[in-house]
């Protein structure tokens, strides 16, 4: 991974190649305002200041760089440029560097734990007194660890190797590290313990929690899934279904990202990371369809499909998460295809009945372009979760609703009166953008990460 931090350097007046940024609208002025050489070129090269292209013209020894962009203030702006131009140093020219360092940075990111990429050397932005360089370094290295271990092949990463990321963050951090497993874990959290019973010993399920902060300070829980496999259990998936499936971890990767941000930061916060991790397997010891489970809540949950696991493990965890009184409870995880039919790969669906919340995370969400969408928690299809034998099932019959009838089940786990958010985020960007490649990436982080530093900076 880039060392982000020598990509976003401070401006001390050193040599550096010119970027002027333009838009479309804007191009026809400049032009008139160029020498004949360079409207030439730009003619030549049929350079009209389209979004994402560039141009590059003589300027004294060395080049200037013309970039067209759709909006100069987008995160997202100078990302091709980032991907495209040769290794060098670069100023802009009469513009400010500010959320589109992101860009820049992220345009730089690269997957290199199975395949080394020719390396082509490093852009590096020159910054005046950008207030938040460091943050925006941070918040880069967080995009590049989610995408790091959703990119990851699962015979790499199981239950064993997040406890180990979560264990080397809290160290980073001066946190504490408690990890639930084996006969505890069938005890204590039975349903994380069925769905990753399967799996062989070296990817045992297990619970890992994180505390951080204060204890005087108020107190938050973030809970990712940790499914670092899910075959479909007995209820198997087809392998086109199957092909991603190291991907369903996604969740605890963006919750590991978000704590190391707010940890990073120093919020006056009391944390409480929460990953549960397993392996939904097949074998011998895999759990049943109509098998019916306990819960650390004390319900009892009907099985009518493995392959809707995510919930029986968040379940338990947000259990956990509330029994410690928290104001917030925050969850990522990639849970339901359905919340991908219904608003696609790149706008999480969000979930809350706290008006408050709704109104802080879709500010943040449209403040740092990382979009968001609710979608209610319809008490209407409540009843959808009805058993004949049980308290609830974990899959409704029929595939009505099924990203809200899967947030309304996590509910049922969360304090009435608590504070509670759930993201059912994909993970995964089908094809690339520029700053954006193909594979795994994080949705409504920046997003979740602007409204916790909105609600509790000392600033």
């Amino acid at each position: 991974m880039n060392d982000f931090s020598a990509l976003l350097q401070p401006d001390r007046g050193q040599p550096a190649q010119s970027v002027t940024v333009l838009t479309a609208d804007g191009f026809p002025a400049w032009l008139t305002r160029q020498s004949a050489a360079t409207r030439a070129l730009a003619t030549a090269q049929r350079f009209t200041a389209k979004p994402d292209t560039h141009l590059l013209v003589p300027h004294g020894d060395g080049i200037a760089v013309i970039a067209g962009v759709a909006d100069p203030t987008s995160p997202w702006a100078l990302a091709k440029l980032a991907e495209s131009l040769p290794a060098g140093t670069y100023r802009l020219d009469g513009a400010e560097v500010g959320a589109n360092a992101l860009g820049w940075l992220l345009g730089q990111y690269r997957f290199t734990r199975y395949r080394k990429g020719e390396s082509i050397g490093d852009r590096v932005l020159l910054t005046g007194d950008v207030a938040h360089r460091d943050e925006i370094v941070r918040i880069a290295a967080a995009t590049a660890q989610v995408r790091d271990l959703v990119n990851t092949g699962a015979g790499d990463l199981g239950p064993a190797e997040l406890e180990t990321g979560a264990r080397d963050l809290a160290q980073r951090h001066g946190a504490s590290v408690t990890v639930t497993a084996g006969e505890a874990l069938a005890r204590d959290y039975p349903m994380i313990h069925a769905v990753g019973q399967a799996a062989i010993r070296e990817r045992a399920p297990r619970l890992i929690e994180l505390h951080w902060g204060d204890p005087a300070h108020p107190r938050i829980a973030i809970v990712g899934k940790g499914v670092c496999f899910d075959t479909g259990g007995l209820d198997i998936k087809p392998s086109a279904g199957m092909r991603l499936m190291k991907k369903d971890m996604g969740g605890a990767a963006h919750a590991l990202a978000l704590a190391g941000l707010v940890m990073a930061a120093g919020l006056p916060v009391r944390l409480h990371l929460l990953i549960p991790a397993v392996e939904n397997a097949v074998s011998g010891a895999s759990f049943r369809p109509g098998d019916v489970l306990r819960t650390r809540k004390g319900l009892t949950v009907e099985n009518t499909n493995t392959d809707a696991e995510g919930r029986l493990i968040l379940g338990d965890a947000l259990t956990r998460a509330g029994e410690d009184n928290p104001e917030l409870i925050l969850d990522f995880a990639t849970l339901t295809g359905a919340a991908r039919v219904a608003l696609g790969p790149d706008l999480p669906p969000l979930f809350t009945d706290d008006e408050g919340l709704a109104a802080d995370l879709l500010a943040a969400a449209a403040s740092e372009q990382d979009p968001v969408w609710r979608l209610p928690l319809w008490d209407g299809y409540d009843e959808m979760l009805k058993s004949d034998i049980a308290d609830m099932v974990n899959a409704p019959d029929g595939g009505f609703a099924g990203a809200i009838t899967a947030a309304l089940f996590l509910r049922r786990f969360v304090p009435k009166d608590t504070a509670w958010a759930h993201l059912d985020v994909f993970a995964w960007r089908p094809s690339g953008k520029p700053g954006r490649p193909k594979g795994g990436d994080a949705y409504a982080l920046r997003a979740a990460y602007r409204m916790l530093k909105g609600r509790y900076s000392k600033a």
